[in-house]
């Protein structure tokens, strides 16, 4: 998945302000075991609802959400709110999940695994059971860096000890905000075909907190085991169980009932139209009729596109919503991808002749404060 963000074909919507692939486990797995088998870069980010409450809150955390490859649904909250939006997220997907169904299916060359964080020996104790509770992978290496600061962390041996070590799969353990910090820091320094953030593996495969039992998480009650298990998760449970009900009055229910009057209104059933401008270094895009998942491959194909022009060429894209009626959870995703990628070839994306629907829909997916922060 290395490479052009939307050259993937990535079926993505948005949830609470964050771009989440609509995948199940099977094909979550087939895509993993993909990147392996090829050697292609995938940066997997599994986000929960206490991972989109401070996502909110750290825009470097938010960004490198927009820059994984594979992003994943890990928590009930976030499934329970697409199905009450109608979106197209099939199952939970938890990192916990999907990192045993990689490590329960026998292969002839297992997935090398090093595990790097965890408190204490943790890290030490997963590499040592991996090979004996699974027989798809195995651990190569380990490394608990400490305390210190993404930075320190970071030094050249640390780097070379992983790469040395060849992995497929680096699991980190250093707290959700530092972990993704960490990989954003060094995945072109690694050469690893998988990074992902997964601190509640390192304890599973450690033994030193058992993961719920089945049927607690088909009911979605994995978080009530989780802290039986660990007591002190309970107050972020609960101040994260205080912001889903915020969330709930403030964004989603009157997202719910604005986008049901929209499609009685016919705002959200118009033909999409897409024409471009080439105006000095600055691409104007200009948006006529609903921006919807039915019609994205044509909103796809223009930001790839914008993407294939040299960026001694193009400087900025200008998307004119002056005629556009509707914009869905799809389109918004696929907009997320498309800025975070232009922001690293030096290239800026702003919109004008907003209407207030399309800004309040903004607003309600929770997409307004990243999208619109340069708004022409």
């Amino acid at each position: 998945m290395q490479g052009n963000l939307l050259t993937d074909n990535r079926n993505l919507c948005t949830v609470l302000g964050l771009p989440f692939d609509s995948v199940n486990l099977t094909k979550a797995v087939s895509l993993v075991e993909s990147c392996i088998e090829n050697h292609r870069r995938c940066f997997l980010s599994t986000p929960n609802l206490n991972f989109i409450v401070q996502s909110h809150l750290n825009r470097a955390f938010y960004e490198s959400v927009l820059e994984s490859d594979l992003v994943i649904a890990d928590g009930m909250p976030i499934i329970l709110v697409a199905r009450l939006l109608n979106l197209p997220l099939p199952e939970r997907v938890a990192g916990s999940s999907l990192f045993e169904a990689l490590a329960n299916k026998p292969r002839t060359r297992p997935i090398r695994v090093f595990f790097f964080g965890g408190q204490g020996d943790a890290a030490q104790k997963a590499a040592a059971n991996l090979g004996d509770l699974s027989p798809g992978m195995e651990s190569c290496g380990y490394l608990n860096p400490g305390m210190g600061s993404v930075e320190s962390m970071s030094d050249i041996e640390t780097i070379e000890q992983i790469n040395t070590a060849e992995p497929d799969f680096l699991v980190v353990a250093l707290g959700a905000e530092k972990g993704q910090r960490w990989i954003m820091h060094n995945r072109h320094r690694l050469h690893v075909p998988v990074l992902s953030h997964l601190g509640a593996v390192i304890n599973f495969v450690a033994g030193g907190v058992r993961r719920a039992p089945t049927k607690w998480q088909s009911l979605g009650l994995e978080w009530l085991w989780r802290i039986y298990q660990e007591p002190q998760l309970l107050r972020r449970y609960f101040y994260d169980g205080l912001q889903l009900c915020h969330l709930l009055f403030a964004k989603i229910l009157p997202l719910t009932i604005y986008q049901q009057l929209l499609r009685i209104g016919s705002a959200a059933n118009r033909p999409l139209k897409i024409t471009t401008e080439k105006i000095d270094n600055c691409l104007e895009v200009h948006l006529s009729g609903a921006a919807t998942a039915a019609n994205c491959w044509s909103t796809k194909d223009c930001c790839d596109r914008a993407l294939q022009q040299p960026c001694t060429i193009l400087k900025h894209v200008r998307v004119d919503c002056a005629e556009l009626s509707y914009i869905d959870s799809a389109s918004l995703a696929l907009l997320l991808v498309f800025k975070i990628s232009l922001s690293h070839r030096g290239q800026s994306l702003s919109f004008f002749n907003l209407s207030p629907r399309i800004v309040t829909l903004m607003n309600l997916h929770g997409v307004a404060h990243y999208l619109l922060d340069n708004r022409s």
